[in-house]
C-alpha cells in the first residue's frame, strides 16, 4: 500500500478550520470592544502569594489586551526576602524601590530518553538597586532579599505567559517567604510592614 492508499482511509469528517476562522473573528471583535488597553492602578488586585505580597498589574485573568507577558509588583518589607521559586520561562524585573540581591541557583539539564534537571548547590549572588534590570534565566531556582532592614523594595517582574499556553508553564516555589500564612490579607501586610498607610 502506497502513501495516497493508507491516507485516504477513514470517513470522519470535521469543521476544524472553519470553526478557527469564526473562532478568530469572535475573539478579534472582544479583543477590540471588551479587553481592557488601561488598568488603573485601585484596578489592580493585590495577593498575599508564598512567593511574596504581589499586586498584579497586567494577569491573563485580568481581562486586558495584552497576551504574552504577566506583570507584578512585589513588595518586600525590609530585611526580609522573597519566596524561593522557579519557573521554566525567562524572567526580567525592574528595581522600582530600595536594594537588595537576588540567589540564583543555575540549572544544568541534559536530554536523552528525557530531561534531567539538576541545579547547581551554591548560588550566585546579584546586587541591586533602584533603576536596575535584572534577567532571571529559564528554570533558574531564585530569591530576592531586600538588604535594607529600614526600608521597604519593590520590584516589578514580567514573565512571558506564551510557555504557559504551549503546555510548559511549570512554576514550582520550592520555599514560601518567611512568615508566609496562606489566606492572610496582603493589605493589611502592607499597613503591617510601613508600606501602605
Amino acid at each position: 500500500m502506497d502513501e495516497r492508499e493508507a491516507i485516504i482511509k477513514g470517513n470522519e469528517t470535521c469543521n476544524f478550520y472553519s470553526e478557527n476562522l469564526a473562532e478568530t473573528a469572535a475573539y478579534v471583535e472582544d479583543y477590540y470592544s471588551n479587553k481592557l488597553k488601561v488598568v488603573k492602578a485601585d484596578e489592580m488586585p493585590f495577593e498575599n502569594s508564598p512567593h511574596g505580597i504581589l499586586k498584579h498589574m497586567i494577569h491573563e485573568k485580568m481581562n486586558t489586551v495584552e497576551n504574552c507577558v504577566d506583570i507584578y509588583m512585589q513588595f518586600i518589607p525590609g530585611g526580609q526576602a522573597s519566596g524561593k521559586h522557579r519557573h521554566l520561562a525567562e524572567e526580567v524585573f525592574f528595581v522600582a524601590e530600595g536594594e537588595g540581591y537576588d540567589l540564583h541557583w543555575d540549572v544544568n539539564f541534559s536530554v536523552d530518553i528525557k530531561f534531567t534537571w539538576e541545579w547547581e548547590e551554591e548560588p550566585k549572588k546579584f546586587e541591586w538597586k533602584r533603576g536596575d534590570f535584572v534577567y532571571i534565566p529559564p528554570y533558574v531556582a531564585h530569591k530576592h532579599f531586600n538588604s535594607n532592614p529600614d526600608n521597604p523594595a519593590r520590584i516589578i517582574s514580567i514573565h512571558n505567559r506564551v510557555l504557559k499556553a504551549m503546555g510548559a508553564a511549570w512554576y514550582e516555589q520550592l520555599e514560601p517567604y518567611e512568615g508566609y500564612v496562606e489566606g492572610e490579607d496582603p493589605i493589611a501586610l502592607l499597613e503591617k510592614y510601613g508600606m501602605r498607610g
